[in-house]
């Protein structure tokens, strides 16, 4: 028997014996989480018959409190243990169909013993205490993601710890038996990454613990910057790489850091369905997801009509070339900026001394305060006083002047009317109210004078209700006559602007812009401005709960808007993800380099890694995508080969549609279970799933669908950004349809989505983005 024959035989026996503990690991927990939640159950339901409730005496009183003590804090920990139970019980199972993908063996300097390390997504330990599985996140375990057999050491809290790593092997086990085994003398070997890359695509974004590579795993384990930036090519692992980190941070520092502290920023709903298993897979709790646009939607949204970023997105691509589209890219650009952010700050301290705005107090038409008496009052404060805190004390007056004018308004005629439609409901609250205030212990009114004072109190306070919640929220501050203000006085926005020029149409920006606040809508690119400018003014609403906030799709974010995301959680950390290459939406085009993002932190506090190459396409198609791009040869393609990507060129919108339904029933029939047609804009999408739709099934994706689903999907490009699939259509990659300059990146993000097979078919002419690929990689028919 060869040599590599004893070793498999030697780790099969050893696969068994960790899967027979595991199985009896499991059967232990099973039963002992059944007889704890019946314990629990029971606990719950005879709470009360176990509590001694006593009120006579101070003594009973205390006695009576620490028998509810004590009962709680029983319940409790029988409800931790159970909860305890319930994840160790599902981390066994997942550990029994596969329980480990690596071995190391390593020899601690300078005399130590050699250890088999053999790592899992979860430990697992013998009852001396003898280690049969690392966590993959154990220090020990960054060996197998960053060394090579030889002199090798790893990062403990402790210290440096040196030695020499004798065996670096990798698995894969299915249910218990090993199907792939070998030794490599590199990272992790391209003979596992070819596995798994050459697998189908899915719905949901898998865990990549087992083919973590080098670079990817610096990401992972870095804990010291406070913004760690990551540049990333399609394709390069960016997103697994951060979830994992999510995954090693919670490890690392569960005894301070809950997953509800971390906050991801994704592109859409779509993605956060398609990321939401990674973390449940590696038996971490999801933290929380959401998406800027949801954000803005929380704070602005019961004042304005909101605009979102794929109806900016589609509104440009749609409209033809004219002044009104450069106006809207020149505004956006500006309102995106450095220097319209500084803007803002300025005008806030300007407001401290002069050109505030604030809507009068009404009540039934009338006046209790008017803007005028307002602002002399805002102005009466010290000077040195900061704005939001000036709101605040003008709060608290507007609040006394409300109280004075509800005393005054009980003698109203208004009043006795109300009055008289109150109901036996009303009566009773007027009478809780009466209590409340009197501390009175009669059941019933005294008299008639009593009655109709306490009743006009209780009418006049309802009506003012709304007034006092109104002015609680500093809504007495004219934000949007303050914002529109910075485009009705050129002058001011002169001397706001510095040294810096305004756009040459800024008349024209400005027309724009006030013709959508009149109408109470706010532009994509306005909303973030008009917040940060309700925030300066009103008093910044922060969140210190959130300890790592993870942003993904960088690019697609304004300086502006991530400037405001750290203000909005001062005590988090941040990871950035991003690809300049993938900048598809205006304000991005803003950004710049990534490592511009230095200046949200300082230099000293961040850190930029740089992923080069790309796993998630065949060698053909990364050859083929990276020739649309500027500085494309630094793009790395993994080698797994496959089909060379196909240009299809048709004559007329008919041929198109049968070539599609031709090319989508091909792939089917060859087992291709997730694959797009990708179309240029949305509406676009809509209409060729109408055609499309009556003849085989396709589903639509738009910017509310939740969950990304098996099948052949129909989508936008910008909705496709952070997923992919086993094959791509690009629907027209026509010269009439991508002729811009501005849409080469949005056609290159379309293309990248594909994992094996790429096909792009064009009515008419191809887009000018494709004859600098090779001839080799365009199969050009005429069908």
């Amino acid at each position: 028997m060869e040599n590599h024959e004893i070793e498999w035989k030697e780790e099969q026996q050893r696969v068994d014996g960790v899967t027979k503990l595991l199985s009896a690991h499991i059967r232990r927990l099973s039963e002992e989480l059944g007889l704890h939640r019946s314990d629990v159950v029971d606990m719950r339901k005879d709470f009360w018959e176990e509590v001694t409730v006593n009120f006579s005496s101070p003594d009973d009183l205390g006695e009576t409190s620490t028998s509810l003590r004590q009962q709680s804090q029983i319940l409790n920990e029988r409800e931790r243990h159970h909860l305890q139970s319930s994840k160790a019980l599902k981390k066994y199972k997942k550990l029994l169909v596969s329980p480990y993908f690596g071995r190391i063996d390593f020899t601690e300097a300078p005399n130590g013993e050699t250890e088999k390390i053999y790592l899992g997504i979860g430990s697992l330990m013998e009852d001396d205490g003898t280690f049969l599985i690392y966590d993959w996140r154990a220090p020990i375990s960054s060996l197998y993601y960053d060394g090579a057999p030889g002199p090798a050491a790893y990062e403990t809290p402790g210290g440096l710890v040196s030695g020499t790593m004798n065996l670096k092997r990798q698995f894969v086990i299915y249910d218990g038996v090993i199907e792939v085994m070998f030794d490599t003398g590199v990272t992790i070997g391209d003979e596992l990454l070819q596995q798994v890359l050459s697998h189908s695509a899915d719905d949901r974004m898998k865990s990549i613990v087992a083919t973590i590579q080098k670079e990817q795993n610096a990401i992972i384990r870095n804990d010291k910057s406070r913004m760690l930036v990551v540049q990333g090519a399609a394709g390069s692992g960016k997103t697994s790489a951060a979830l994992q980190r999510v995954a090693y941070l919670l490890y690392k520092y569960r005894e301070v850091l809950q997953a509800d502290q971390m906050l991801l920023f994704s592109p859409n709903p779509l993605f956060n369905s398609y990321v939401s298993t990674v973390l449940p897979e590696l038996g971490e709790e999801n933290m929380q997801q959401t998406t800027f646009q949801m954000y803005l939607e929380h704070r602005l949204g019961h004042e304005f009509q909101l605009e979102d970023v794929f109806s900016q997105t589609e509104n440009l691509l749609n409209a033809p070339d004219g002044p009104d589209v450069g106006i809207r890219r020149e505004g956006i650009a500006y309102k995106s900026s450095v220097p319209f952010l500084d803007v803002i700050r300025r005008y806030a301290t300007m407001l401290e001394h002069e050109g505030m705005l604030f809507k009068p107090l009404m009540f039934q038409g009338r006046a209790i305060v008017s803007k005028e008496e307002m602002e002399r009052h805002f102005y009466t404060y010290d000077p040195t006083i900061k704005l939001a805190n000036r709101v605040d004390l003008m709060t608290r007056w507007l609040l006394k002047k409300i109280a004075d004018f509800s005393h005054e308004e009980r003698n109203a005629s208004w009043v006795e009317d109300q009055i008289e439609l109150l109901d036996s409901s009303d009566y009773h609250r007027a009478y809780q109210m009466l209590r409340r205030k009197k501390k009175a212990t009669q059941d019933s009114f005294d008299d008639f004078d009593t009655e109709k004072e306490v009743l006009s109190r209780y009418v006049v306070s309802q009506r003012l209700k709304p007034l006092r919640g109104w002015t609680k929220r500093g809504r007495f501050v004219d934000v949007k006559g303050l914002y529109s203000t910075l485009f009705t006085d050129r002058e001011l926005m002169e001397r706001l602007n510095g040294i810096n020029s305004l756009p040459e149409i800024w008349d024209e920006i400005c027309e724009q812009t006030l013709k959508s606040i009149a109408v109470n809508e706010l532009a994509y690119e306005d909303a973030t401005p008009f917040l940060y400018l309700k925030e300066l003014s009103q008093g910044f609403r922060t969140n210190t709960l959130i300890r790592h906030v993870i942003v993904d799709e960088v690019q697609d974010y304004s300086p502006f808007q991530l400037e405001f995301m750290r203000r909005l959680f001062p005590r988090a950390k941040m990871t950035v993800l991003g690809d300049l290459n993938q900048a598809i939406y205006a304000q991005g085009e803003v950004l710049g380099d990534l490592s511009s993002l230095v200046s949200i932190y300082g230099e000293e506090n961040t850190e930029v890694i740089s992923l080069t190459r790309s796993y998630r396409s065949t060698f053909e198609i990364v050859e083929f995508t990276r020739s649309m791009i500027p500085g494309g040869e630094r793009i790395v393609p993994f080698n797994r080969r496959g089909e060379e990507p196909q240009l299809s060129v048709v004559s007329s919108e008919d041929e198109l549609l049968n070539a599609v339904e031709m090319d989508i029933r091909n792939l089917q029939s060859k087992g291709y279970h997730y694959v797009a047609v990708i179309c240029k804009t949305a509406e676009e999408s809509a209409r060729v799933h109408d055609e499309l739709h009556s003849r085989l099934p396709v589903r639509l994706v738009t910017k509310e669908t939740p969950n990304f689903q098996k099948g052949t999907l129909v989508l936008p490009a910008y909705l496709a950004k952070g997923v992919e699939f086993d094959a791509v259509i690009i629907y027209d990659g026509s010269a009439e349809r991508y002729g811009r300059e501005t849409e080469r990146k949005l056609f290159y993000t379309a293309c990248t989505r594909a994992m094996h097979l790429l096909h792009i078919f064009s009515l008419g002419e191809p887009n000018r983005f494709l004859p600098s690929v090779k001839a080799k990689t365009m199969i050009a028919n005429s069908l």
